[in-house]
């Protein structure tokens, strides 16, 4: 299961220059629920390229404002203490395969 965590726990692993995937969703969002899932399939397959997290944005809308998060749901990666590249909106499982393919 991917781990839900605050901004400071995000900004932590990222300064510690971690390789890391973070959704950022919301619970009341059908999009980020349907990518949740997808989600959780590839973190299992990508674990030993990244850390999967989670963050939502209701409850830590300072981080999700300073990326420049306008709309969920919204995957980042981050590489070497910054944003490396994200994606926004829903992809299927596929989709979200070839993008974390590309950019791991």
């Amino acid at each position: 299961m991917i781990k839900e965590v605050s901004g400071r726990e995000l900004d932590a692993l990222v300064e510690e220059g971690k390789t890391v995937v973070c959704d950022f969703f919301a619970t009341w969002c059908m999009p980020c629920r349907m990518l949740g899932q997808v989600m959780e399939t590839l973190a299992e397959e990508f674990k030993d390229r990244a850390t999967f997290v989670k963050v939502n944005v209701d409850e830590n809308g300072d981080l999700a404002a300073s990326l420049g998060i306008f709309s969920i749901p919204d995957v980042y990666i981050f590489e070497g203490g910054k944003v490396k590249t994200h994606n926004l909106g829903y992809l299927p499982e596929e989709q979200l395969r070839e993008f974390l393919t590309q950019n791991l």
